[in-house]
């Protein structure tokens, strides 16, 4: 896939979880001003109410296709586990009015060595989702009430593939797109307009385990909770 994002508005390669003033260079070099918003890293916590579930048993076929994505092919042998039909389901999953902001995803390789998952732009309008490598934990990135188990995983484990596409779909994106949501649009700060950590957190664990908690009709089972099956094929509990 060919991305079609303009190179003078990449996302900063950010190494902290809020840097000050952040700053990165545009295709003819010259340094601008950028501040990354939501970063996705180890340690988080939690959006109130989500209101209403579309918790049909299909894919919304009507949905607006106004959201773009891009691509970044990564290096090493890290890899994309999730893909635009997998974020577009989860799309189709939830009322339209969560996602109205949502302009751009963009699968980049900025993981900064599996610390970062993925993080939203200034604007609060464009989501990035960061290639990570083949075997891997991702147990550190769980809050206080997150279970290895909910996204089919072993504690003390590397995760297999299934589990880390459904926290990237149900856990790190919702949590982004949380980051998205309108708290107070009367202010006139831009940091406290949108959710902050907490608050997309909560968002995501909200409308991740409404999700996961009742079948989806699907062929792909990463958009359904983990089965018996995945666990059989897992190690025993350490």
């Amino acid at each position: 896939m060919q991305s079609s994002y303009p190179w003078r508005l990449l996302f900063q390669d950010a190494r902290n979880r809020q840097p000050a003033g952040a700053r990165f260079a545009d295709a003819a070099g010259a340094s601008l001003p950028h501040r990354v918003a939501g970063l996705r890293t180890a340690g988080r916590v939690g959006f109130p109410d989500a209101g209403e579930s579309d918790s049909g048993s299909a894919v919304n076929q009507g949905m607006p296709p106004r959201v773009k994505f891009s691509l970044s092919i990564p290096s090493a042998d890290r890899i994309h586990y999730v893909t635009e039909e997998d974020v577009r389901i989860v799309l189709s999953r939830l009322p339209v009015e969560h996602w109205t902001r949502l302009r751009s995803v963009h699968f980049n390789d900025r993981s900064r060595g599996a610390r970062v998952l993925g993080y939203v732009n200034r604007g609060r309008r464009e989501i990035a989702l960061c290639a990570l490598p083949p075997r891997l934990s991702l147990t550190r990135f769980l809050v206080r009430g997150q279970t290895t188990e909910q996204f089919g995983a072993r504690r003390g484990h590397k995760w297999p593939a299934l589990a880390v596409r459904r926290f990237m779909l149900y856990d790190v994106f919702l949590h982004e797109l949380g980051h998205l949501q309108l708290v107070d649009e009367d202010t006139p700060s831009v940091r406290l307009k949108f959710a902050r950590e907490k608050l997309a957190q909560s968002f995501a664990v909200q409308w991740g385990n409404r999700l996961l908690s009742k079948p989806f009709v699907h062929s792909d089972p990463v958009h359904n909770p983990p089965t018996a099956e995945e666990f059989a094929g897992l190690p025993l509990k350490s």
